[in-house]
């Protein structure tokens, strides 16, 4: 059995245990098994064509049967009518009534043997006569049978040599009702006139016959139903059988195994599928290689590159910050030009840093050095920090923080690196407007999310801001002396933590960055306790600031002379007390 068939009977088996999860398993088996699809497809069309055939087969024979029933009837009335007929017109009677009535009863006897009727009667047309022989009928319940519109018929004048036929349900010595037909039709009695003559004929045996047709068209249905299915089945898993085995081997491939191949057996249409996967992952094999290869050499020329700089960067370094501190003996160009020197030598080791960093990323040698801290504190640790930094591009940073005092395993360095580089995101494209930093916790996980309502992104752009060296807008430099690869690490840092960090961006509304980090290290993340999309309400904090509109459309110099806002959780908040 493959993989995905595997998967498929263990998810099958597991459902069918509880009855109110079949839709769903059928449902699940319908759109992942090409071979129970096509079963499933073949077994309802040959069962829909199986009963088609099966109730035209019966409905046909039904007919012929009751046609062949009904001229057999029809045929033996009329003999039992011609022979009494031929008994009435050959006797003398003279107008006596004794002789007339004893020709009846002999009648009575010819109609009985020839006709082999389960019942009959005759009935006189138009008025009694003195000398008419009485009505006769072998059952008492004959004359109940006859319908008064088949006795209209029989009573035509010209109706003498015609014969009418009605479908009714005959009773039985137990009570109940079998199938049958009433034949009538006329019989002259000589110096009296015409009788109404009736014979009834039971369909039992024919009924009978009938079930036993229809009992075996619908075994002989079922059984070719079964007997197709079983050939569907046996044919459908010679064919799907190495399509799913080539499903498995490219999930396989998918997922990194890059030996996999199929096995070709014979020469048809498959085989040769077989052998064109095999080399196409052949290709895909060497191809990859050669990329991990190349890659290899590329993390490790980085990482020696790096390395080697070090050294003599930091002799530049030293250089740099020695005529850095004589600048005030230099001319002012020669000052200005130190200053320059300094910044640019202080970006460029930096960057090395960054290199190095993201290098031990490439290599997987990155560890965490784990430590029970709390994500407020580490915030507004940062926050306080950068705060000489905002204050030269004309920011004010906020912190919010319902939740995240209590401590959880993290490793503090690489967690205040994401911090630091978010705020600094923020300053450098939050156009001079306030910076919200929202700390919040619950069962499962910590989160930290940085608002700025910059000019914020296109749709387009919000996908790429964790690539390497990339800016939305190349025209603009950085002010911050950013290296470009402080989201790449930072992200690096969040998943490396079983965490996440998430961006929202919209052009005009600023942009949103929400880290979120598992309580416990391993544990799946989760729902973030902070909302990614912060929509369109105002702050959280804002109203306690006696602010009703969002932060967005303000002004900054509204908020001049505003307390810095940090919202604290537990008897702290009651008591007024802030962090």
């Amino acid at each position: 059995m493959t993989t995905a068939t595997a998967r498929v009977a263990a998810s099958g088996s597991a459902g069918w245990r509880d009855w109110r999860s079949w839709p769903e398993t059928l449902s699940s088996l319908w759109r992942r098994s090409l071979r129970f699809r096509t079963l499933l497809v073949t077994l309802a069309l040959t069962a829909l064509a199986v009963t088609v055939a099966c109730v035209v087969m019966a409905l046909l024979i039904r007919d012929d049967l009751f046609d062949s029933r009904l001229q057999q009837a029809l045929a033996d009335a009329q003999r039992a009518t011609t022979t009494a007929q031929a008994t009435l017109d050959s006797a003398t009677v003279q107008g006596d009534a004794v002789q007339l009535q004893n020709l009846m009863t002999s009648v009575q006897g010819t109609l009985s043997r020839q006709s082999g009727a389960d019942m009959y009667a005759a009935f006189r047309i138009g008025p009694q006569t003195p000398i008419a022989p009485q009505n006769f009928a072998s059952d008492t319940r004959a004359e109940a049978l006859i319908s008064a519109g088949l006795r209209d018929r029989v009573q035509l004048e010209d109706g003498a040599d015609q014969q009418w036929w009605q479908s009714v349900a005959l009773p039985t010595d137990d009570g109940s009702d079998i199938p049958g037909i009433i034949v009538g039709q006329q019989l002259d009695v000589p110096e009296v006139g015409p009788y109404e003559l009736y014979f009834a004929y039971d369909l039992a045996d024919a009924s009978q016959t009938l079930r036993f047709v229809q009992g075996t068209l619908w075994f002989a249905g079922i059984g070719l139903v079964l007997l197709i299915s079983a050939i569907a089945w046996f044919v459908l898993r010679s064919v799907t059988g190495p399509i799913s085995e080539a499903a498995d081997t490219s999930a396989k491939l998918a997922a990194g195994e890059l030996g996999v191949r199929l096995d070709v057996r014979g020469e048809d249409e498959l085989a040769t599928l077989g052998r064109s996967f095999n080399a196409m992952a052949d290709s895909i094999e060497s191809q990859i290689k050669e990329l991990a290869d190349l890659s290899l050499v590329q993390q490790r020329f980085v990482s020696d590159v790096s390395h080697e700089l070090r050294t003599p960067m930091t002799t530049i370094r030293l250089a740099a910050d020695m005529i850095n501190d004589q600048r005030d003996a230099f001319d002012p160009s020669t000052a200005r030009a130190a200053e320059l020197l300094n910044a640019q030598v202080q970006r460029f080791e930096t960057l090395l840093t960054d290199l190095l960093e993201i290098s031990r990323y490439d290599a997987g040698s990155v560890q965490l050095e784990l430590e029970p801290t709390s994500l407020a504190h580490l915030a507004e640790d940062v926050i306080g920090s950068m705060h000489q930094l905002a204050e030269q591009h004309g920011s004010d940073v906020r912190l919010v923080a319902p939740g995240g005092y209590s401590p959880v395993d993290m490793d503090p360095r690489r967690v205040r690196r994401i911090v630091r580089n978010l705020i600094g995101n923020a300053i450098e494209h939050g156009e001079a407007r306030p910076i919200v930093v929202t700390v919040d916790s619950d069962h499962d996980a910590v989160a930290l999310g940085v608002r700025d309502y910059g000019l914020g992104m296109r749709a387009e752009d919000v996908g790429r801001v964790f690539d390497r060296f990339w800016r939305a807008d190349p025209s603009r430099k950085r002010t911050i002396g950013g290296t470009g690869l402080g989201l790449s690490i930072a992200i690096g840092d969040a998943r490396l933590h079983g965490g996440e960090l998430a961006v929202w961006s919209e052009l005009g509304r600023g942009t949103n960055f929400v880290l979120t980090l598992p309580r416990q290290p391993g544990s799946p993340v989760g729902r973030s306790p902070l909302a990614i999309d912060p929509g369109d309400e105002a702050t959280p904090g804002m109203d306690d600031l006696g602010l009703t509109q969002p932060i967005d459309v303000l002004d900054v110099g509204e908020l001049d002379g505003v307390e810095d806002l940090r919202l604290v959780d537990g008897d702290r908040a009651r008591r007024g007390e802030t962090s």
